[in-house]
């Protein structure tokens, strides 16, 4: 190895190996103090990533820092601007071909680790920005941890949400840091931990501002070796036999209560931690290792990075062919609820100064206060300080008249679900906006098209459809009708994007992709409640199936005037199949709206309010409205039966948007399923779980249930073709392009 001595700035000193490290990740420069300092830098990568080839790496950066004989401590910096490691390339799993391959690879992971956490002097992390997946574990393996309060920086380890668990010695090493009830809380829910909170819980030694992280690093690794503090007395009580076998108990109670079997990666995410704790280190890595490279090959594990690769697929297309405009500032028309969570996620997200028009002041307040409400949570949770919720506030502004909106990019459009309310609010802005001003409706039903029916430049009016509640809802819709120019496009998805929302394109007919396909599920439901079948029976069945609540509760929530308002359109421009059983008008003649009026399927406390996806344990049905509907409720369908019966109608109505061009691809579909509706994501969304059961069975599955129960279960043509044909919705060994690979990270 040909290494010499060359002089920078600030008199470091770095040891160049002039064979390998021009493209090497990591870069070691040692300072007069005897300190040396690793920087990690993925050239050409907006952030840095762990991959493969790393390994040699690492272990040759590690070898000419131990072949220093005065060193006296490491510190591990990023060289990027806002990520230390943002977690581990995703392709690397993609190559695996057997449970085996996968296992070797983590094994490689823990190795290099490993030697880090043998290295004979301190090795400090100086953590900036995302710190996640194996980042964490690297930091994990450092002797002590210093990062940043800066806003980017979080910490966590998320690979349960694709289906894994980490693999590099995370199951092992955080239990023995913070103790073993918080880190299976992370561990199992991949969330990710700020500064303070990951100081709290004694996941790093400090916190400091950015400006004087590597000083503060340094110091500490100056210092030497410290005795770490000992954990909190509950955390060493839950390591003691009863203790643990409690806390062991109760997780794996309620993970299979949340999972409901359908996620086997928690499930082992418990077994390889006990594992650990109970027999020691080298059987949990082992253990891990095992675990990882079986999980790496389940069904669940490759539709989660499906969607994973889907969604990052989706952050570099514009929606159409033109580039967006820069946007500066954004209007709002209609200060409800809706209104209010379009002006939070574009304030507090997107950083956008937004201006609320409402025809009365209170609708201006109450649009305020909805921001006021989600930021003072995250100051009382330590999140933010009181000047930065004041700084967020400070973008929205409201007005009951349209002063401030000359110089609007766009406008987001939130009144009532009425025609010619919605075309006069396009009238109203083409005259006090600018020619470029685009008018974007936040419409669930109505065709954009009749919107822009009058519009002297239709060519600026588009669909917005955001879910309730916005800031919690990941989806948008982005509808352009037929002389929608491909600038609008871009640009509206381009605001969805700053907001925080995975945005798809799809076509402007009834009901637009999601309600299309949502609108026969809830139906379906409805015809086996009025078979008898009770109402929690059919919420506990489609639960059961994966879905994060059952449709009778989500009627409920929606509300059910919106849920049947948008049925006469569908039925009007789609045809009968999407017709409501006759029957069931009664439940909205009865005055029942569902939650937000207190009256609906189900029974609420009179304080109870809000959107929910969890259903409330312990909830009861409003038992009068079986009389209201005139049955005797009995459980009598099996619960397979009522889940295949729901879902088969969805399944077959995603088909149809697809055949019509109502969604541009089977990845889009996936998507707006999963982030719109919930659709099992373990399932990958509607077309990846057809392709796992084939055309063939759906059409089989189809064909039957018609004959049982009507023509409205009959297969659509394409369907039908692709079976005859022996045709999937994505080829069999899809592989992402080079372009995904830069962002495939878990993290």
């Amino acid at each position: 190895m040909n290494q010499e001595p060359v002089i920078n700035s600030g008199d470091e000193i770095a040891l160049v190996d002039n064979a390998a490290s021009v493209h090497s990740a990591f870069t070691l420069h040692v300072r007069p103090d005897n300190i040396g300092v690793i920087t990690i830098n993925v050239v050409d990568d907006k952030v840095n990533t762990l991959k493969a080839e790393f390994a040699e790496q690492i272990t040759e950066i590690l070898q000419q820092a131990q072949a220093l004989t005065q060193l006296q401590g490491l510190v591990m910096i990023s060289g990027k601007p806002d990520s230390f490691i943002a977690g581990a390339d995703i392709t690397m799993i993609a190559a695996c071909r057997t449970a085996q391959d996968a296992r070797v690879l983590a094994q490689k992971g823990q190795s290099i680790l490993a030697q880090i956490a043998a290295f004979p002097v301190p090795v400090v992390a100086a953590i900036h920005g995302a710190c996640l997946g194996g980042g964490l574990e690297l930091a994990l393996a450092c002797h002590a941890r210093i990062c940043s309060q800066d806003d980017k920086t979080v910490l966590g380890l998320p690979e349960v949400q694709l289906g894994l668990l980490p693999g590099s010695g995370g199951t092992q090493r955080l239990p023995r840091l913070v103790g073993v009830s918080k880190a299976l809380d992370m561990i199992l829910t991949g969330r990710q931990v700020r500064a303070r909170q990951a100081l709290k819980m004694g996941l790093v030694d400090d916190v400091v501002p950015q400006d004087i992280l590597l000083d503060v690093a340094i110091k500490r690794a100056k210092a030497g070796w410290l005795d770490r503090p000992a954990l909190p007395w509950q955390e060493r009580l839950l390591s003691g036999p009863l203790g643990k076998a409690l806390l062991f108990s109760l997780v794996r109670k309620k993970t299979l209560a949340k999972t409901k079997g359908h996620y086997p990666a928690a499930e082992r995410i418990i077994d390889v931690v006990r594992k650990g704790l109970d027999q020691g280190g080298p059987a949990g890595y082992e253990a891990e290792a095992r675990a990882f490279g079986e999980l790496a090959m389940t069904p669940q594990s490759a539709a989660l990075r499906s969607l994973f690769f889907a969604t990052t697929s989706l952050k570099k297309e514009t929606g159409g062919e033109a580039r967006p405009r820069t946007i500066h500032r954004v209007g709002v028309l209609g200060g409800g609820l809706m209104g209010g969570g379009i002006a939070n996620v574009t304030a507090t997200r997107a950083r956008l100064p937004v201006r609320i028009k409402d025809i009365n002041p209170q609708g201006i307040n109450l649009a305020l206060k909805y921001t006021w409400d989600t930021l003072s949570q995250r100051v009382r949770n330590k999140r933010m300080r009181p000047a930065e919720r004041q700084q967020q506030m400070m973008l929205i502004s409201g007005s009951t008249d349209y002063r401030g909106f000359a110089n609007i990019d766009i406008v987001v459009e939130a009144v009532f679900e009425d025609l010619s309310l919605k075309q006069q609010m396009v009238a109203d802005i083409e005259s006090v906006g600018n020619a470029q001003t685009i008018f974007a409706s936040n419409t669930s039903s109505l065709p954009i098209s009749q919107i822009a029916a009058q519009a002297r430049r239709p060519e600026n009016v588009i669909g917005l459809h955001y879910f309730s509640p916005v800031d919690k809802m990941p989806l948008v819709e982005v509808i352009p009708h037929s002389k929608t120019s491909e600038e609008t496009i871009a640009t509206t998805v381009a605001l969805a994007r700053k907001q925080g929302k995975t945005a798809i394109v799809v076509a402007d007919c009834a009901g637009f992709y999601v309600n299309r396909i949502l609108a026969p599920y809830i139906n379906e439901a409805a015809r086996c409640l009025l078979d008898g079948e009770p109402v929690d029976s059919i919420d506990k069945a489609l639960v059961d199936f994966g879905f994060p609540v059952g449709p009778i509760t989500l009627l409920d929530e929606v509300g059910i005037d919106v849920g049947t308002k948008i049925m006469p359109i569908l039925v009007e421009q789609l045809g009968p199949r999407f017709a409501a059983p006759p029957s069931f008008d009664v439940i909205l003649k009865d005055g029942r709206k569902g939650r937000k009026n207190g009256r609906g399927f189900y029974l609420y406390p009179a304080k109870s309010s809000g959107f929910k996806w969890k259903k409330n344990p312990g909830k009861e049905v409003d038992t009068s409205v079986y009389t209201l509907l005139g049955v005797t409720a009995k459980a009598h369908i099996g619960s397979a039966v009522i889940a295949q019966r729901c879902t088969m109608m969805m399944l077959n109505e995603a088909v149809r948007c697809l055949e019509e061009s109502i969604i541009r691809q089977p990845r889009d579909g996936d998507i707006g399923a999963v982030f719109g509706i919930g659709f099992p994501p373990f399932l990958g969304g509607p077309f990846r779980y057809m392709d796992s059961l084939g055309a063939d069975k759906m059409v089989k599955t189809l064909k039957l249930l018609a004959q049982q129960y009507g023509e409205r279960f009959e297969p659509c043509q394409l369907l039908v073709t692709m079976a005859e044909q022996q045709q999937r919705f994505y080829p069999l060994q899809s592989q992402v392009n080079d372009e995904q690979a830069k962002e495939s990270v878990i993290g």
